[in-house]
């Protein structure tokens, strides 16, 4: 009697660690298949030529040295948020409040600029400005961190929440100050005395915050891999009973943790204020506490690799933008394949993690 076997045509296990060189040629792989899919999307849809859409996604950020100057500063920024959310992930502690985090940092710097611009020269009134940031995103990432170690609550509800009010608390001061009355904006801050405005470098005013971002960097690398408050938050995320077995207060860790998250948000807020915009607006963080989730994740909450997928997903930004306005074309058609080239590349991070396996065929027989 023959028996037939139940044994799945297709079965998918986890793969042994892979060196890196085969994880990032999967990586790699999914890119190329990214751009062939948007090259003959790009043909079939618009009837343009793929080759100069793509040149004109590089234009988009290295056409000149103003547009190469501006990636970099949009991607320190984004990384700097990407570090600041990172140990908490890394903690499994899912900060989405980022954003609100960032205005509050930027509120605490503009109160700064607008009630001291007159009465401190910039050497007192900068490290002022760097401190309130740093402490108001501290105290907007304590307060969820708090509630969580104490009543566990969710915090990736509490975190998006907070982004919701600090929103709504930059709006309502924004309006206190708006200049002239009635304009809805601030405008610039202290244009005539640049009190605040952080200094530039050479001829750029980006330079400093890249160089700022790139030290952020490094420390944080050094934070999480080498130092004992790294390892504790490393045994919290992989098992908060097996750190209290092991001695480790894990309330502690949390509220630790959440008020640096915080507070380095908050110093990228000050960056954008004092560093590059000198405005306040309830847009001006551009949705970066939302990309820097994708920036962290992607880079397995390494800060060495969060560069690389900054400059990514910022060089995709940016380029979309070009798109739209070199061919005239709608700006949903550069966030598809934006979109596309992301969903591949996120989705390749399965194939680096997974294998499938088919079934083998065999001709033997039970009897």
């Amino acid at each position: 009697m023959n028996k037939k076997s139940h044994t799945p045509l297709i079965h998918i296990s986890k793969r042994g660690l892979l060196p890196w060189y085969q994880a990032w040629a999967i990586r790699g792989g999914a890119i190329v298949a990214a751009l062939v899919l948007c090259a003959l999307i790009t043909m079939l849809v618009t009837g343009l030529n793929p080759i100069q859409v793509y040149v004109t996604i590089f234009e988009g950020s290295f056409g000149s040295s103003r547009r190469a100057w501006v990636l970099f500063q949009n991607i320190a920024i984004l990384l700097c948020v990407s570090l600041a959310v990172t140990p908490a992930f890394k903690m499994r502690f899912w900060n989405i409040g980022g954003e609100g985090q960032m205005l509050i940092g930027g509120l605490a710097t503009t109160a700064c600029m607008i009630l001291l611009g007159d009465k401190l020269p910039n050497a007192v009134l900068i490290p002022i400005m760097v401190a309130a940031s740093l402490a108001a995103g501290a105290i907007w990432g304590g307060i969820p961190a708090f509630f969580k170690a104490r009543w566990n609550t969710n915090e990736t509800l509490f975190t998006l929440m907070m982004n919701y009010i600090a929103t709504q608390l930059v709006a309502y001061f924004i309006i206190i100050w708006e200049v002239p009355k009635g304009a809805g904006q601030i405008g610039i801050i202290n244009q005539s005395t640049q009190a605040g405005w952080l200094p530039t470098i050479g001829s750029s005013k980006y330079l400093l915050n890249i160089l700022i971002v790139a030290v952020i960097c490094g420390v944080m690398y050094i934070y999480l891999t080498y130092s004992k408050h790294g390892y504790e938050i490393a045994v919290v995320g992989e098992s908060e009973r097996t750190a209290r077995y092991v001695g480790i207060k894990v309330e502690r860790v949390i509220i630790r943790t959440m008020l640096l998250s915080g507070a380095v948000c908050g110093l990228a807020g000050m960056l954008l204020v004092g560093g590059t915009d000198h405005t306040l607006t309830t847009t001006i963080t551009a949705g970066r506490g939302f990309t820097a989730v994708m920036v962290s994740w992607l880079a397995k909450f390494n800060p060495l690799w969060m560069i690389f997928t900054s400059f990514l997903l910022v060089f995709l930004q940016r380029g979309a933008g070009q798109i739209s306005t070199n061919f005239g074309l709608n700006q949903s058609f550069s966030d598809i394949l934006t979109g596309v080239i992301l969903f591949f590349i996120i989705g390749s991070e399965f194939f680096v993690s997974y294998q499938i396996n088919f079934r083998k065929s065999t001709n033997k027989e039970a009897r």
